[in-house]
């Protein structure tokens, strides 16, 4: 086994990433146990690009030297792997379908994993190559939702927060009266949202945008799925999150 593998189970991640921190969740409410490593993004581990060599980043969950790829994916996997610890998807054919269905509106709509990666990995703005990394990024996969919020200014800006208050509005309207999405039981479209509720901050702050005046239900959804040890482990504070958008907006000029 080369250096740097292990024979249990890895999860191979990046802190504030809120896709890692969905298999974090998931594994937390599984109750399993693994070993947590931290990328630098700029300069991905030999194990890392190993893992995930088509996409080259996290998070990867290794599993006896099996990786696993892409957040919904991984939790999935999970579920699937400890069926009978905590289902998060529903026995209910129809159901397993809705909850996949909108787990992917929120992965795609919310705030894009090419979007995220794409900023974290670029390194100084004074590399090129990098640069045009960045610039492609901008021109053809951060027009979505929740990057919007903190990238663009004035109309753009503003075009930007309607989209996303629609957005949130569409995820309101499903979630109801629910105690979660999947009704009294705590599942996967859960774990696919809530992490992003540690950018509710940088959103408001960005965006001069109150997301518990337009979206009260979600809001509250969020404070229970936080009452939960999975998420209130696995979530980082939203001031640190918060930090973390100011440097990026700083280092790419973004004020």
């Amino acid at each position: 086994m080369a250096e740097g593998e292990n024979k249990g189970l890895v999860l191979l991640d990046f802190w504030v990433s809120p896709f890692g921190q969905r298999c974090r969740i998931a594994l937390a409410e599984k109750g399993v146990e693994y070993e947590y490593r931290e990328e630098n993004l700029r300069d991905k581990s030999p194990l890392l690009l190993k893992s995930n060599p088509v996409h080259k980043k996290i998070p990867v969950l290794i599993d006896h030297g099996m990786p696993v790829c892409e957040s919904l994916n991984i939790v999935q996997y999970i579920d699937e792997k400890w069926p009978d610890r905590a289902p998060l998807l529903p026995a209910n054919p129809y159901a397993r379908a809705q909850a996949r269905f909108w787990a992917d509106l929120v992965e795609k709509k919310v705030h894009p994993p090419s979007a995220f990666h794409l900023f974290v990995s670029c390194a100084a703005p004074g590399e090129a190559h990098f640069l045009r990394k960045f610039t492609y990024c901008i021109r053809f996969q951060m027009y979505e939702s929740g990057t919007k919020l903190w990238k663009l200014k004035g109309e753009a800006q503003e075009e930007a927060k309607k989209e996303f208050i629609e957005i949130f509005k569409l995820l309101e309207g499903e979630l109801g009266d629910k105690k979660y999405f999947g009704g009294e039981t705590f599942g996967l479209v859960d774990i696919a949202l809530v992490p992003f509720t540690a950018w509710f901050y940088s959103y408001e702050a960005c965006a001069n945008l109150s997301t518990e005046k337009e979206a009260p239900k979600l809001v509250s959804w969020a404070k229970r799925c936080r009452e939960r040890e999975s998420v209130s482990k696995s979530l980082p504070d939203p001031l640190k999150v918060y930090e973390f958008v100011c440097f990026l907006k700083k280092v790419y000029g973004i004020e």
